[in-house]
């Protein structure tokens, strides 16, 4: 006898699985979106902010469950893969979690946004079949003119035990957390483009996504607190700022079948902004 249905829980068995790491603004954007085409397991540091979170996908009908994850934590990150498996077969990895400068200091800007993002990566990619696409949030910052070629060899080595210490000891400025966003956004996208042989390998693909000035809560924090981000705006060809569904609508695509032949490389979402900058 087959089993009692389940009444009012929009499940979607049928339907291919997306992790979304993050549950803030632009990734609820990405998590609504993709939403509507595969089942979510959304994963965020804060408990109570995911419990919500979730509680709002499933009342908008969205087949969706939630991890707490700090992606800086390798046990949790492995946790993350572990419940991935359990539900999969995974068919898109969205990693949205990064903190702006304004959120941290050089230390934990540097964990979360690069050290994090390559503990997910790697714990991920045991998963990936056919067809898997990964997208992580990257940003215009990552398109600034690279650091040094010792300070490249660090960034490239996020995993090692010293890596904060040893790369904090070889700097030559001040380790403030615009440099820190700096470095680890430029290290995030060379992170996706290394990667995408071996993501290849299992016939998936890895991608980052760079947003430039984009309306929300965390931009409008960084707009309030570092007002050179006006110059930027003014200097942005589109005149105007982005929108989280503009952001969702580049990482729908490059999760899509339709991106079947995009890996490792980087989508600027920017308003042009990073071309005005960089033939001013």
């Amino acid at each position: 006898m087959a089993g009692k249905i389940e009444v009012g829980a929009s499940a979607r068995p049928d339907l291919p699985l997306a992790v979304i790491v993050g549950a803030g603004g632009m990734g609820m954007a990405i998590a609504r979106r993709l939403g509507e085409r595969y089942r979510l397991l959304l994963a965020d540091c804060d408990g109570g902010h995911l419990e919500q979170r979730v509680a709002a996908l499933r009342h908008e009908g969205h087949d969706a469950v939630g991890l707490i994850c700090d992606v800086t934590d390798a046990a949790a990150v492995g946790a993350l893969a572990h419940r991935t498996a359990e539900l999969g077969p995974m068919r898109v990895l969205a990693h949205v979690v990064g903190l702006s400068p304004s959120m941290g200091d050089w230390r934990t800007l540097m964990a979360v946004n690069l050290v994090g993002a390559t503990l997910v990566a790697d714990a991920m990619l045991p998963l990936c079949a056919q067809g898997t696409a990964a997208i992580f949030i990257a940003s215009l910052a990552g398109h600034r003119p690279p650091p040094e070629e010792r300070i490249i060899a660090l960034l490239d080595r996020p995993l090692e035990p010293r890596f904060l210490d040893e790369l904090q000891a070889a700097l030559t400025e001040p380790a403030t957390s615009s440099l820190a966003y700096q470095h680890s956004k430029w290290a995030l996208i060379r992170m996706c483009q290394r990667r995408a042989p071996a993501w290849g390998a299992r016939q998936a693909r890895i991608v980052s996504v760079s947003p430039g000035l984009i309306a929300t809560p965390m931009g409008a924090l960084e707009f309030e607190r570092q007002p050179m981000k006006y110059d930027l705006l003014a200097k942005t060809p589109l005149q105007r700022e982005g929108t989280m569904l503009e952001v969702a609508d580049a990482v729908e695509f490059l999760a899509s079948d339709r991106a079947s032949f995009i890996s490792g490389t980087d989508l600027l979402v920017d308003g042009g902004i990073a071309a005005a900058l960089r033939h001013a």
